[in-house]
């Protein structure tokens, strides 16, 4: 081995940090709280109606789902509707997870339009559009929300501390979007330390590198078994029981292919697919990893 190469990894090692992607896919013992080793989530849930509808069909298919996320972001929400899916989570007993406005996609500049620009992801820009994430948070809060999806990682450093000062309920929990694009231990670390209750890893994640990542955080990951078309559309089902042995506590965003894209205005007929995408991937695990353990209904 380059002795260059071999000090750098020695290095990692006594930060704590794998050598490097883990292809000898060892077995995570880590898990939640609850002593699961796996969650469901369903992404792109932007209403109350929807919302209700993917509930009532996950109950059809005598499954739980710990968490339903809106992803067009809260301001585009009125109190009502947000009270609504507040009362909605309440009731099924389910974490509801409401994604931060404004963000790049809906500022005033056009540069992440762009092929150059489209690598800024949804990062907030300029210290106004910080204040008016922050804003956005303190809003759902105060309409019972506690679960946030955050797209800028100096919004996150934020808004942890604000958690920590009790600037905001200190009970909020803070998931990073694929959409920053982080995909290795090293950011999973920088995510977890500066506040990351969850942290969401780049789409085509492979696993031997999510195996490394579960290394470096204690945190939950947040992983994407299928996607939209606008990122890839490609459906990682058979893969699920090994992303759960190698990377738990995960949650398992399922549904996504059912859209065309991250913010796609999702029906009442799309909700439905999405429960039955659950049920597709809860067979797999049942049918190649039936001892994985699914953390209990009510627990967030």
């Amino acid at each position: 081995m380059n002795s260059s190469i071999k000090s750098t990894k020695e290095f990692l090692s006594k930060m704590g940090l794998p050598e490097g992607d883990a292809y000898d896919l060892p077995t995570s013992e880590k898990r939640f709280a609850d002593g699961g080793q796996y969650r469901f989530e369903v992404p792109g849930i932007q209403g109350p109606k929807v919302m209700k509808a993917l509930l009532e069909e996950i109950d059809s298919y005598g499954l739980y789902l710990h968490r339903v996320t809106q992803t067009q972001g809260i301001m585009r929400l009125t109190d009502k509707e947000i009270s609504e899916m507040v009362e909605l989570a309440n009731e099924w007993n389910t974490d509801l997870l409401l994604a931060i406005g404004p963000r790049a996609t809906t500022d005033t500049s056009a540069s992440v339009n762009t092929p150059e620009g489209v690598r800024m992801g949804y990062r907030l820009r300029g210290q106004d559009q910080v204040i008016r994430a922050v804003e956005e948070v303190k809003r759902a809060n105060r309409l019972g929300c506690t679960s946030f999806l955050v797209y800028d990682e100096g919004c996150l450093w934020l808004l942890n501390e604000m958690r920590k000062a009790g600037e905001i309920d200190k009970n909020c929990h803070f998931k990073i979007s694929a959409h920053a694009g982080h995909g290795n231990p090293c950011s999973a670390k920088l995510l977890e330390m500066i506040g990351a209750d969850s942290i969401n890893p780049v789409r085509d994640i492979q696993l031997q590198q999510l195996a490394a990542m579960r290394q470096a955080v204690n945190c939950a990951i947040d992983i994407h078994t299928e996607n939209p078309k606008s990122t890839g559309g490609f459906i990682r089902h058979y893969e699920v029981p090994e992303m759960i042995r190698i990377a738990a506590p995960l949650y398992l965003k399922t549904g996504g292919s059912v859209a065309q894209t991250h913010s796609w205005d999702s029906s009442v007929d799309d909700a439905k697919k999405r429960a039955k995408q659950v049920h597709l991937v809860q067979r797999m695990i049942d049918e190649y990893y039936p001892e994985a353990i699914q953390s209990p209904k009510g627990t967030k």
